[in-house]
């Protein structure tokens, strides 16, 4: 199992840590902290020397309720991001967090490699062709709505039954473009409340049927930080219990705000499977 990136072949086969660096001022744990070049090299160059194969940049929240913001913001925040990066790290994999097609062309062009849509191509219709034109790896995501409005969205029957006939969907429609290289993300957090996002964990390896590696993404989530009743900000030692389930359930990337620790727990995982 392995991904294209920029013609460099990543094997899934152990599983990989995906960095997150949102570049956003209103994120809900990282917010505002990356303001200046200095500290955004510093972030990376971080999360490369703790063992990072990814370095996923977000220029849009998606946090419940977050703030709309126009494609051309988007774009002047991300793309000299881009730049910046691969000037001091020419050989870094990035994955741009955006559900704008538009956003995802300018930033591959630029030299990224991975387009992670959290609307799996539902708020952009141009997105899966783009990515089918652009020929990257592609993360589709669960979610109903849009940031905005997705947590008065979660009304389900089956939530496992749902998502699985989502992603059936969409992967579908991605593979009939073209797309070759497709990863999945359940989406916890987003159109789920708390029992939800634990229900859907707690099944998640019947996802490993649909045959593509899923991405995990629980780093300091409030399904966590709630249970715990604590904040985002004390919600490590919660997230790396959930790392460990989410790796047992079968994850091949763990999208995290703490790499180190995640690195950590991998490593654990592959003794304890070796």
């Amino acid at each position: 199992m392995a991904i294209n990136c920029n013609g460099k072949l990543i094997s899934l086969d152990q599983p990989k840590v995906m960095g997150i660096l949102n570049v956003t001022p209103d994120s809900f744990f990282d917010g505002g902290k990356y303001k200046n070049q200095s500290s955004i090299l510093h972030q990376v160059e971080k999360m490369f020397n703790e063992g990072a194969t990814f370095i996923d940049i977000g220029a849009y929240s998606s946090r419940p309720g977050a703030l709309e913001v126009d494609e051309a913001t988007e774009l002047q925040r991300i793309t000299p991001i881009v730049d910046l990066i691969l000037k001091n790290f020419p050989e870094a994999i990035l994955s741009i967090d955006t559900f704008r097609s538009n956003v995802a062309k300018a930033c591959i062009e630029k030299g990224a490699a991975i387009v992670n849509d959290i609307s799996a191509g539902l708020q952009d219709d141009n997105m899966l062709n783009t990515v089918a034109k652009l020929n990257v790896p592609y993360i589709m995501m669960h979610m109903r709505g849009t940031p905005q409005n997705m947590q008065q969205q979660t009304g389900y029957e089956d939530i496992l039954k749902e998502v699985l006939y989502f992603f059936s969907k969409r992967l579908l429609a991605a593979k009939t473009l073209g797309i070759k290289d497709i990863i999945i993300d359940p989406g916890f957090g987003f159109a789920k409340n708390l029992e939800q996002n634990y229900l859907l964990l707690n099944q998640m390896e019947i996802m490993n049927n649909m045959d593509h590696p899923i991405l995990a993404g629980v780093s300091r989530k409030s399904m966590i930080y709630k249970v715990l009743d604590t904040t985002a900000d004390q919600a490590l030692n919660g997230t790396t219990a959930l790392h460990m389930v989410c790796l047992q359930k079968g994850a091949k990337i763990l999208r995290v705000h703490d790499v180190k620790e995640a690195i950590e727990c991998v490593k654990l995982y592959e003794q304890l499977n070796a």
